[in-house]
């Protein structure tokens, strides 16, 4: 059976320990669209799959701890979640044990963003997930209680058709929140989806953030869908349809 699959942008783990590398490739995936959550060991990446799956998973190799040949083979117990291994050792014993191990593919350090993510999309169509990038009808729009926000434009329309001025960093929340509808999403999550646009990367920046978002979804006169979920963070509590 494949792990979840997503109905809006796709889910990928990233478990990379190089800092800076994993900064600049979820960065990179992010920006192509992808649902991304980033980790630096195995142990964080088993807490990432319990509290929610995942669509695809890139992994090291060369991990502190357990190693991502290792990880593969426990994961490959009890998932057939996607996997491309990613390593700075390109010989072809790693590549063909990982490979039997079940890994979709093998990427070798250094590599390109862009060969990545199309090696991302061709691993997703191949296990019939959706693909980011792909074209996309009515210029990707997402729809909800008569709002519309257009990812290509970065533009929000009341159900009145008028544009409503948001920054930078509401836009890419609320995009956070339409990409994960109905689900409870922590602080720290939020952070770190939006951390591009955060110069302050608190939850006291988020809250702030929510609390404006809030404001602007009421100018209609209904409620903002946006709940808190006390303790936890926020959830997005309103249907979203793609166009």
């Amino acid at each position: 059976m494949n792990d979840h699959i997503s109905m809006t942008a796709p889910s990928i783990v990233l478990v990379e320990d190089d800092a800076p590398l994993r900064n600049l490739t979820a960065r990179a995936l992010r920006e192509h669209g992808y649902n991304v959550r980033a980790v630096a060991t195995g142990a964080e990446l088993w807490v990432l799959l319990e509290n929610e799956p995942a669509d695809l998973i890139v992994l090291d190799i060369m991990l502190p701890g357990t190693n991502g040949i290792d990880l593969l083979r426990r994961l490959r117990q009890t998932r057939d979640t996607p996997v491309i291994f990613i390593s700075a050792r390109g010989g072809e014993g790693d590549r063909v044990v990982g490979l039997e191990l079940g890994a979709d593919d093998y990427l070798s350090k250094p590599f390109g963003t862009r060969e990545l993510i199309a090696r991302i999309g061709a691993v997703l169509r191949r296990h019939g997930a959706p693909v980011n990038g792909d074209p996309q009808p009515s210029g990707n729009q997402l729809q909800f209680q008569g709002w519309r926000l257009s990812t290509a434009r970065r533009e929000l329309r009341s159900p009145s058709g008028a544009i409503v001025d948001l920054t930078g960093a509401e836009f890419d929340l609320l995009s956070v929140f339409l990409g994960q509808p109905q689900r409870v999403i922590g602080r720290e999550r939020l952070i770190e989806l939006s951390r591009t646009r955060l110069a302050d990367s608190s939850d006291r920046s988020v809250d702030v953030l929510v609390s404006r978002l809030r404001r602007k979804l009421s100018t209609t006169g209904g409620a903002a869908p946006i709940k808190t979920v006390r303790g936890v963070g926020y959830m997005f509590a309103a249907e979203v349809t793609r166009h």
